[in-house]
């Protein structure tokens, strides 16, 4: 039996072996402007022709890598927020700056809502907050501006209860 399943082993290899190296020499001596062999997904008629992926001056993108803040208040609640804001996906020294500054832009929130007294806390204007931190986050960032910040969540939960 054991000598029976080594034969197939050792055979399924010597296969394998024989077709990686005959696509290998297929590969090499097959023109570079030839068709594909197999196309894999949907056909749409645009066979031979190179579909571009390039990066369009028009590609914008949302950032939240900021992730979900767990903000302590001033009248022990705690506020749930999390930021984003478009971006260009083209201006990637932008990109590269707000991944160095994401903890910088995290700590900018977190103590912007954490210093609010806690009576305006229950009256909070959610177009004022975003503007300071808007004006806070420009301020720290030196490669690129911030048009708009979007909150997606902004929740308090009381902490008197």
């Amino acid at each position: 039996m054991p000598l029976i399943f080594y034969r197939v082993v050792i055979s399924l290899i010597c296969v394998l072996a024989v077709l990686l190296a005959a696509g290998t020499i297929y590969g090499l001596v097959r023109p570079a402007d030839a068709a594909p062999v197999l196309r894999l997904g949907r056909s749409d008629g645009t066979e031979g022709t190179v579909r571009e992926t390039a990066v369009r001056n028009d590609d914008i993108r949302v950032y939240s890598g900021l992730g979900r803040l767990r903000i302590p208040l001033s009248n022990s609640s705690i506020m749930i927020l999390s930021i984003a804001f478009p971006y260009s996906a083209n201006d990637t020294a932008f990109m590269e700056e707000l991944a160095a500054k994401t903890g910088e832009l995290r700590n900018i929130a977190i103590n912007y809502f954490s210093s609010l007294p806690a009576d305006e806390l229950a009256n909070i204007e959610e177009e004022t907050a975003k503007r300071e931190i808007l004006r806070l986050y420009n301020t720290a960032l030196r490669l690129g501006r911030i048009e708009a910040l979007y909150f997606n969540d902004m929740l308090i939960i009381d902490g008197s209860l």
